[in-house]
C-alpha cells in the first residue's frame, strides 16, 4: 500500500506519494506562507486530495524543520514557521476531514535521515549518523536499526553542539554551535568576509557575482571551486575540516558504522568529502584501533524528506512505532 510523505519548508511543501520500495510515484508542490500555518494545513490537503484522485494511500507522514514532540502530533517549536506548540497532525486530518487517518509528525532531518537508512547508501548498515548540510545542520541517528529521538524527541540536534566557545551567534540563542561552521550559511559567511577582506584572491568569486558582497551563494563557491579557483577550493575544504573534525567527535560517543551526508553543499562533492574523510580520521579518538567508518554522499537529493516520512508513516500504520525496530527486518 502507498503512503503519502509531505516535505514542508518555509515557502513550499512537497508532497508524493511513496511505495512500498521507496519510490516516489507522483508528486505535486504547493507554495505556503511561513507566518499562517493554517495556510499549510489547508495546502497539504489540497496537495493530498490532488494525488488521492489517482492514487490510494494508507497514511501521511509530515516532515516538519522544527522540534516535533514525542508523540509526533505537534510541532513545539519551529524557527521558520509559526508554530509553537502547533498540533500538525491533528490540523492536517481535520483540512483533510478523515479523523481516523494515520497522520505522523517527524522532524525532517530525520526523516531524510530514515529515508537514507531504508532505501539509500546506508541500507546495509545498522548504526548511521546522517548530517543535513543546508543553511543550518540538520541531523539523524539511527541505532541499532532503531531511529533515536530521546525523551522528549528532541535528540540529534547535533547542529546545536557547542564547538566554539564564545563563537558565532546561533539562531538557537547560544553561540559557537556546530552548524555555525559546519552548514551553507556558514560557507556563505566565509566567502563573503574573504571577498571582503581579500578581494584580489576574490577576483573570480566576485566576478561571478557582478562585484556584489550580498550576492554570493553556496552554489557560487563550489563554481569557481569546480574551475580551480584556490579561494573556492579552500572555503569548501573548511568546510569539510568542519564537518570531518566533528564526525570524529561524534564517534567517541555513539560509534556509527557509517556517515551520510546529504543538503546542498553535496554538490560539490569530494571537494567537500575528502577533508571531511582526511580531518575525520585525524580527529578520531583511537584511531588505529579501530573501524574508519565511511563518509559518503546522500543518494536521494530533495526527496529525502517525502520518502522517509511516507515510510515512518507506513511503519506506524503497520505497529512498528518510530524506533521500536529496523524497517528492513
Amino acid at each position: 500500500m502507498h503512503a503519502i510523505g509531505v516535505d514542508i519548508g518555509g515557502t513550499k511543501i512537497a508532497v508524493g506519494v511513496v511505495d512500498e520500495d521507496g519510490r516516489i510515484v507522483a508528486k505535486t508542490r504547493r507554495k505556503t506562507q511561513p507566518e499562517d500555518a493554517a495556510s499549510i494545513d489547508v495546502a497539504i490537503a489540497d496537495a493530498v486530495a490532488e494525488l488521492a484522485s489517482d492514487h490510494e494511500f494508507s497514511a501521511i507522514g509530515l516532515a516538519a524543520a522544527g522540534f516535533v514532540s514525542s508523540d509526533r502530533e505537534r510541532v513545539l517549536f519551529a524557527p521558520n514557521i509559526a508554530w509553537r506548540e502547533y498540533p500538525l497532525a491533528q490540523r492536517v486530518r481535520d483540512a483533510i476531514g478523515r479523523d481516523d487517518l494515520t497522520v505522523v509528525v517527524e522532524n525532517d532531518a530525520n526523516a531524510a535521515g530514515w529515508a537514507e537508512f531504508a532505501f539509500g547508501p546506508a541500507r546495509e548498515a545498522s548504526s548511521v549518523i546522517m548530517l543535513t548540510i543546508g543553511t543550518g545542520l540538520g541531523a539523524a541517528i539511527i541505532s541499532d536499526g532503531k531511529l533515536v529521538r530521546g525523551s522528549e524527541g528532541f535528540a540529534a540536534e547535533l547542529g546545536h553542539l557547542r564547538v566554539v566557545p564564545g563563537g558565532h551567534p546561533c539562531g538557537c540563542g547560544l553561540k559557537g554551535c556546530w552548524e555555525q561552521y559546519a552548514s551553507g550559511s556558514a560557507l556563505v559567511r566565509e566567502a563573503k568576509r574573504a571577498a571582503h577582506e581579500r578581494p584580489v584572491r576574490a577576483a573570480g568569486l566576485l566576478r561571478l557575482v557582478g562585484g556584489e558582497l550580498e550576492n554570493i551563494t553556496g552554489p557560487d563557491v563550489t563554481k569557481i571551486a569546480e574551475d580551480g579557483d584556490d579561494l573556492g577550493i579552500e572555503l569548501l575544504t573548511e568546510l569539510g575540516r568542519w564537518i570531518g573534525e566533528g564526525a570524529a567527535s561524534l564517534s567517541a560517543a555513539l560509534d556509527p558504522e557509517m556517515y551520510v551526508i546529504g543538503g546542498g553543499v553535496v554538490a560539490a562533492g569530494d571537494m567537500i568529502l575528502e577533508p571531511a574523510r582526511t580531518a575525520y580520521r585525524e580527529h578520531l579518538p583511537a584511531a588505529g584501533h579501530r573501524t574508519i567508518a565511511p563518509i559518503v554522499a546522500a543518494s536521494m537529493g530533495n526527496d529525502a524528506g517525502i520518502v522517509g516520512a511516507a515510510e515512518l508513516a507506513r511503519l506506524d500504520l503497520d505497529g512498528n512505532r518510530i524506533g521500536a525496530g529496523d524497517a528492513r527486518a
